[in-house]
């Protein structure tokens, strides 16, 4: 498998000389908006309450950000349901999770983000992903490679899966039965085959470790498009492999994920695809 099955499949991707620059001017300012709806007590009680809590932050943040990014890009569409997976029509969509992560904002804790991804024909072209608590911002042009800050994201260079690091996790509330069996025995083989195994929420604060190489691979049995496209981005950047579970080349038509560093993509997808 190559290790860079998914940028093989993609064209490179001309930015231009603002187009990037103006993508994370309107995330960070997006990320101010959602810092200061957080605080580090958990909001709501019921699920009626926390439900209008994440309701209620995606609402700020879209106030802010859906008009700008639509201007930076025109002719660009906008995918309105976060949640929704499967192929774009044709042409340029922003796939946006205007608080990746909601259900921890609204908890108290600090594994939140507000990523943009701008989608050429189902696959992800630009990506920016800020982190408002700690500044971080990582980005990717298809072609011209991933960053944090401005410094080239490399991903691991681990060929032994026994020593790896992975993670997994659902991708949205109410999942069937049958992907949270495959998500339990896909972590069941991965802890024999592995060194530690990560399940956690949200899929794009695992993807950034693994662009940044502090992770080794993260797969998901799902394809919710906002939870993938813009860490699909960074990895693939990044010098990593992005497959779907039988090896192909992972497009946002594609049921499952896995995105891992090239010297072991080969091995996750072993122990991976039988479960899927």
């Amino acid at each position: 498998m190559s290790s860079t099955a998914m940028r093989a499949a993609a064209t490179p991707f001309d930015a231009g000389t603002t187009l990037l620059s103006d993508v994370t001017a309107a995330v960070k300012a997006a990320g101010a908006t959602l810092r200061d709806r957080w605080t580090s007590h958990p909001r709501g009680v019921s699920l009626d309450e926390v439900v209008g809590e994440i309701h209620a932050n995606d609402d700020a943040v879209l106030a802010v950000l859906r008009e700008p990014l639509l201007r930076s890009r025109p002719g660009s569409r906008w995918a309105e349901d976060e949640l929704a997976g499967g192929p774009l029509p044709a042409g340029e969509w922003w796939v946006v999770d205007p608080a990746e992560g909601n259900i921890n904002h609204v908890h108290g804790m600090e594994d939140w983000a507000v990523t943009a991804t701008l989608v050429r024909d189902n696959q992800p072209v630009l990506t920016v992903v800020h982190l408002p608590l700690t500044g971080d911002t990582y980005t990717a042009v298809a072609g011209a490679g991933a960053r944090l800050d401005g410094r080239p994201l490399t991903v691991s260079a681990k060929t032994d899966l026994g020593a790896a690091l992975t993670g997994t996790g659902q991708a949205r509330p109410g999942e069937d039965e049958r992907t949270f069996r495959r998500i339990g025995d896909s972590v069941t083989a991965m802890l024999v085959h592995g060194l530690v195994v990560r399940v956690s929420v949200p899929a794009t604060m695992q993807l950034i470790h693994v662009a940044a190489g502090r992770m080794d691979a993260f797969w998901q049995f799902s394809d919710v498009r906002s939870g993938l496209v813009a860490g699909a981005l960074l990895v693939s950047e990044a010098g990593g492999s992005v497959t779907d579970l039988t090896g192909a080349p992972w497009t946002t038509g594609s049921r499952d994920f896995l995105a891992a560093a090239p010297g072991l993509h080969g091995a996750a997808l072993k122990v991976l695809s039988p479960i899927a």
